[in-house]
């Protein structure tokens, strides 16, 4: 089946897979998202006891992915893995470092005799909150903007400068997209709050705070977007794959992917009508709404930045050097056999799905807490 497929064909399957996958991370970080609130909204050890246990069941969740993401990007597009992961290092370093601390906060929390109290591994998820959501926001904003890399002729890469990565939060679109998802992780941790949680202290300053992280993610949101419709990018010819400067690059991908388009939009709508219904109702479900739309939002993103012939990691330092989903991924045997692997996956999803619903058979509450033998 796989095998009869050209090796353009299989590219495209993969980013698809890639996109996917990074719309689901994106999704999965509210509990990254609900982690920031714990302390605002959190007001006794027993509020932020829930709250620490509400999101810490579901954490593993989100670093899965976020594993999977990354071995995906390596067994399909080795060479964007060995440039960007090993040239703009001090980032992936950062983003790394702080989802260890992260596992050992979780882990630690609550342990007997903790030697250095439950409010230094609050302040350990406070940290993974922010820096884990605006750190691969602001990565991410690079497969627009680019990076300051070259590639050889050998695919041998290096990074052009001393900062390894670090110079993409000088980049005011690139930090824009990481505090988009650093808000819309906030909005969608406050949705699951709503939908989970039985303590109505909680739950009335959680839809406080969901007009100040509304404001937050549109602003910073539709500057990204709109900017993202004026800003030139880098197009390759299919046949030779020279890359050139496109002015409205993404502009013309809206416009010429009208499907993705459409995909692109009713996500947006959907986020936008979970807030609003969740602003001004006592809506439970916006999660699902909210939810879904983070999904086809992100996935639509993805899709600009690899498909109609765009440069999904422009160089800055070397044009040329710039890669695609073309000059970037794996043999074709290699898709191929992936291709095959790839059949698990809903297998996987389903599993997910199952374990989700087990753990989420009931909103969580203090008796539960005071009952419970397992307390992160």
């Amino acid at each position: 089946m796989f095998e009869n497929l050209s090796h353009l064909a299989l590219q495209q399957y993969w980013w698809v897979i890639i996109s996917l996958l990074a719309s689901l991370l994106v999704f999965l970080m509210f509990v990254q998202g609900g982690q920031t609130l714990m302390l605002s909204l959190g007001k006794t050890n027993a509020q932020k006891t829930i709250l620490a246990n509400l999101f810490g069941r579901k954490w593993e969740f989100t670093f899965t992915t976020l594993v999977t993401f990354g071995g995906a990007f390596f067994a399909s597009f080795p060479l964007f893995y060995s440039t960007s992961f090993g040239g703009a290092y001090w980032v992936w370093m950062a983003i790394l470092f702080c989802f260890i601390v992260q596992a050992i906060a979780y882990e630690f929390r609550s342990k007997p005799n903790n030697v250095l109290g439950q409010k230094t591994f609050d302040i350990f998820l406070l940290a993974n909150g922010v820096l884990g959501t605006v750190l691969i926001g602001t990565a991410v904003g690079t497969f627009f903007n680019g990076a300051n890399f070259t590639v050889s002729d050998m695919n041998f890469s290096t990074w052009s400068n001393s900062w390894y990565g670090l110079e993409a939060v000088t980049n005011p679109h690139n930090v824009a997209l990481g505090l988009s998802i650093f808000a819309l992780s906030r909005i969608l941790a406050i949705h699951y709050i709503q939908k989970n949680v039985d303590q109505d202290e909680i739950i009335e300053k959680a839809k406080n705070a969901l007009w100040f992280n509304t404001l937050l993610f549109l602003t910073v949101f539709l500057y990204w977007l709109i900017k993202l419709l004026f800003i030139e990018g880098f197009a390759y010819d299919p046949e030779t794959l020279l890359v050139s400067k496109e002015k409205f690059k993404y502009l013309h991908n809206i416009l010429e992917m009208p499907v993705n388009t459409a995909i692109l939009l009713t996500g947006i709508v959907l986020v936008l009508f979970g807030v609003i219904k969740s602003l001004f109702t006592h809506f439970e479900n916006a999660i699902w709404y909210t939810g879904i739309g983070t999904v086809l939002t992100v996935f639509a993103i993805f899709i600009l930045a690899g498909f109609n012939n765009t440069c999904f990691y422009p160089s800055l330092t070397d044009m040329q050097s710039s890669l695609n989903i073309q000059n970037a991924s794996s043999s074709h045997y290699t898709l191929t056999a992936m291709s095959y692997v790839s059949l698990v996956v809903p297998f996987v999803f389903a599993y997910i799905f199952f374990a989700w619903r087990a753990i989420n058979n009931k909103k969580i509450d203090q008796k539960e807490m005071e009952s419970e033998t397992h307390v992160y």
